[in-house]
């Protein structure tokens, strides 16, 4: 989606040691689903957690989503139609930066159609902007599992598992990353973000001649989205085979 440009710069910011914070931050950024199970969380503090943090819904939320739903059912031809019309909405609030009110507009759009994967999408990027990365895999996943042949949402997800090798080293965050990337490139060979995270994902396994073999097939497909620090980081592993960065 339109921010998976986001995803592949802020995922290599652990990698190069980045001391500042380029997250849009909410007021609570790492929402924890345990803690809205230890107190009641009023109305509006639910709305912009993703899917309403999940919990069980009060008599006021029941009664707020009956008369939301006859109002959309009044104003659009069907829910699709009007899921779509909240979700585009929320990717325009995302762009500019309005966390929460981009995540309470995906959450209705979930509400509207449960099968839309622009609203998973949406959450997971919200998520990944608050830098809840528990958040941010499990919204990507469930779109996935909507959708399992949409290439750029699984290479959103791969740069989710890519963030968290960075910030934990865990290797399985790095092997699904690999089968993501894998299923992909299969799927599309043309993306350039699938190709740039290859590359990343080769500098973590210590394979830099491959790193720079996708690094350049990336570079082919779309240049604007070449990060210089990280090809410095990969010369400093191994000088560019092609001699194009000196």
């Amino acid at each position: 989606m339109k921010e998976s440009v986001v995803f592949w710069i802020a995922v290599l910011l652990p990698v190069l040691g980045f001391a500042q914070n380029t997250h849009l931050a909410s007021a609570s950024p790492n929402t924890d689903a345990n803690v809205a199970q230890k107190k009641p969380l009023e109305l509006k503090e639910r709305r912009v957690l993703p899917l309403f943090g999940e919990a069980g819904k009060t008599s006021e939320q029941i009664d707020h989503e009956i008369k939301f739903l006859s109002e959309c059912d009044r104003s659009f031809s069907s829910r699709t139609e009007a899921s779509n019309f909240f979700a585009a909405r929320a990717w325009e609030y995302l762009q500019e930066g309005a966390l929460d009110t981009a995540c309470y507009r995906f959450n209705l759009a979930h509400l509207l159609n449960d099968k839309n994967v622009e609203a998973y999408w949406g959450l997971g990027v919200v998520s990944y902007q608050r830098e809840n990365w528990t958040d941010a895999k499990r919204m990507l996943s469930r779109g996935i599992n909507i959708q399992n042949d949409n290439v750029a949402l699984l290479v959103d997800l791969s740069t989710v598992d890519l963030k968290l090798y960075a910030l934990t080293n865990r290797k399985e965050d790095l092997d699904e990353a690999g089968k993501l990337l894998k299923h992909a490139t299969e799927l599309d060979s043309t993306y350039a973000l699938g190709q740039y995270n290859l590359a990343l994902l080769h500098y973590n396994l210590n394979e830099p001649e491959k790193s720079w073999e996708y690094l350049h097939r990336g570079r082919a497909l779309d240049f604007s989205l070449m990060n210089l620090d990280f090809v410095e980081l990969l010369k400093a592993k191994m000088p560019d085979p092609q001699g194009f960065f000196k």
